[in-house]
């Protein structure tokens, strides 16, 4: 069997792992990407945060992205029966990007690999892992081709950057049992058609519905006037409705009057998805020569759009202490990667528990908010969670559960 061998291995073309080629290859590493699938493909989480874009222009990709033609954000709006609020990224605590895009990530994917492939990373597509060897000096990937062949490709450093594919969780036995509760998404694209200024597309929605505090719909209007629809619930509530995909979405949308009645005109041309029991965990997120990026760690939930920054986030901190490795520094994984990944993560899940459990809802739809904790909760919201300025941030349970006590 053929051996190759690589400075860095990077298994997944999506988000975390372009970037982190881009990263890498500024670096001046030799960097390999393997992708199972070809490009362009579908995936879901299309509404981007402002803090991605550091990641995107530090990666040298941000002219990609501008030019591509996605359809511009500045915030998030929220509705629950009559009651509307909205959040604009660029009125926020933390300093930064206060704007971004939201993309079909069909496209913005095969736009960031492909900027990845420009400076100088290889990609290959229909490449699948099959097996890891981290036993030796540097781990060991046997891969196989389109064509059927087989070959290995040894490399100093591997991430895994395969999203819910979760390839060195699954291959090394990393996988852990999330603490959230079983949740599934039933999600489509559909051609809107909303009324003219009934729906502000520079922003994406979403809508509670009426009864369910648990039950929450997405919006994300795109650039040719095409949305993302998707709704998020606990699975006994979406296994109470019969018929295909697109039938039992259809007849949750209808359950809120503010989201049937915006999407009343909608053609729904494209068969919706699912997907059940999406929040996972490992053991560790990093290993002897690899680490896991993005949602091949750990994902949450979709109800801030925060996967894509998290992931980014993480590519971020690998390359850097990749770099430092490179230099000849000492590095520790746990506590100069795991540890500051998870202290935004953590942030994020904190707002993402009170969500569900409508203590965060009241604070958002409170009617007389303080200006000055808005600003906060739009940095976090914005995705700067891991800006420790921010009260919110720095003391996260504590200050939001005093917020939940005064809203309440």
């Amino acid at each position: 069997m053929k051996t190759e061998s690589a400075d860095i291995l990077i298994i997944g073309a999506g988000p975390a792992g372009s970037v982190a080629a881009g990263l890498l290859r500024k670096q001046g590493r030799d960097v390999l990407v393997l992708e199972r699938e070809q490009f362009p493909r579908f995936s879901i989480g299309e509404s981007l945060l402002p803090q991605s874009m550091e990641y995107i222009e530090a990666a040298g990709m941000l002219q990609d992205v501008v030019e591509a033609g996605f359809q511009y954000k500045n915030g998030a709006a929220f509705v629950r029966g009559d009651k509307y609020t909205d959040f604009d990224f660029r009125d926020k605590f933390s300093p930064g990007w206060g704007t971004t895009f939201q993309v079909q990530r069909a496209h913005f994917d095969h736009v960031l690999a492909k900027g990845a492939e420009r400076q100088g990373a290889i990609v290959r597509y229909r490449h699948e892992v099959l097996s890891v060897d981290t036993s030796g000096e540097q781990p060991e990937v046997t891969a196989r081709g389109p064509d059927g062949e087989t070959y290995r490709v040894r490399a100093r450093f591997l991430l895994d950057a395969s999203g819910f594919g979760r390839v060195l969780p699954r291959l090394l036995n990393l996988e852990t049992p999330s603490n959230f509760p079983k949740r599934g998404a039933i999600f489509t694209h559909v051609q809107d058609r909303t009324p003219p200024g009934s729906f502000d597309r520079n922003k994406i929605r979403v809508t509670v519905h009426p009864e369910h505090v648990h039950v929450w719909y997405w919006t994300i209007p795109f650039s040719d006037g095409r949305c993302s629809l998707g709704v998020v619930a606990k699975m006994e509530y979406l296994e109470q409705y019969q018929g295909t995909d697109t039938e039992r979405l259809q007849a949750i949308v209808k359950e809120t009057p503010s989201l049937s009645d915006l999407l009343k005109d909608a053609v729904w041309d494209t068969p919706a998805r699912k997907l059940t029991g999406y929040a996972a965990n490992v053991k560790s997120l990093w290993g002897p020569g690899f680490a896991l990026l993005g949602n091949a760690g750990e994902f949450l939930d979709p109800v801030f759009s925060s996967g894509v920054t998290i992931a980014f986030k993480s590519a971020s901190l690998a390359a850097d202490c990749i770099r430092r490795a490179y230099a000849g520094e000492t590095v520790d994984w746990e506590k100069d990667y795991a540890k500051p990944l998870k202290a935004g993560v953590d942030t994020f899940r904190t707002f993402v528990e009170s969500w569900y459990e409508g203590g965060f809802q009241q604070v958002i739809f409170h009617p007389n908010p303080s200006p000055d904790v808005r600003r906060m909760i739009s940095a976090i919201l914005a995705g700067y969670a891991w800006d420790t300025n921010n009260p919110y941030v720095a003391e996260s349970k504590r200050r939001l559960t005093v917020l939940e006590a005064v809203c309440a």
